[in-house]
């Protein structure tokens, strides 16, 4: 899969979006935003993937207020703001690891990036719950939680990144073989 493969760029952008819109839905305060952010790295280029946090965040807010209902407060704007910003950290974050640690293997690479991702989007929010309250939420029982839920995404995420490249090149592969026969 190339980062601008039009038989499957679109899809796979739009994919990504609605499989956060179900995991927010079931995990309600949990979108693991980390194993997004590996999976954009690894997929599409610098400028794609902070537009893809950026998507995933919008969705993430949308289904938030518009599906479950979160409380119109400022306390819940301030955490949405927050949480955007957190998930463009754990974004550029997995970027600059992959960066730097492009002579890895893939697998290296893959976890180095994702505990740059899950490490500063959990720094950035511990940060902000020290001025908004909310340092509770980060005992090591819930952020294993969270965490788990982010390796478990991330591994579906790659999982389903195999299935998407196969696809497209079983569709490149056809359109290869119906050409000759149309200029026959």
């Amino acid at each position: 899969m190339t980062e601008r493969d039009p038989v499957w760029f679109r899809p796979w952008l739009g994919l990504l979006v609605a499989i956060s819109a179900a995991i927010t839905i079931v995990f309600t305060c949990v979108t693991p935003f980390a194993a997004f952010a590996v999976i954009a790295a690894v997929t599409v280029s610098r400028r794609e993937a902070v537009m893809l946090a950026a998507a995933l965040w919008l969705t993430n807010q949308a289904v938030g207020f518009g599906l479950l209902h979160y409380p119109w407060t400022a306390s819940t704007f301030a955490w949405g703001a927050v949480l955007g910003v957190a998930a463009v950290v754990g974004t550029l974050a997995a970027l600059e690891m992959f960066r730097r640690l492009g002579s890895l293997r893939p697998v290296a690479r893959n976890v180095c990036a994702f505990g740059a991702a899950f490490g500063l989007y959990q720094l950035t929010l511990f940060t902000a719950a020290a001025w908004l309250g909310g340092t509770d939420m980060f005992a090591p029982g819930i952020v294993s939680q969270v965490l788990l839920i982010n390796v478990v995404t991330l591994t579906g995420l790659f999982a389903l990144r195999q299935v998407v490249t196969g696809a497209a090149l079983l569709i490149r592969r056809r359109r290869a073989q119906a050409s000759p026969a149309r200029l026959a």
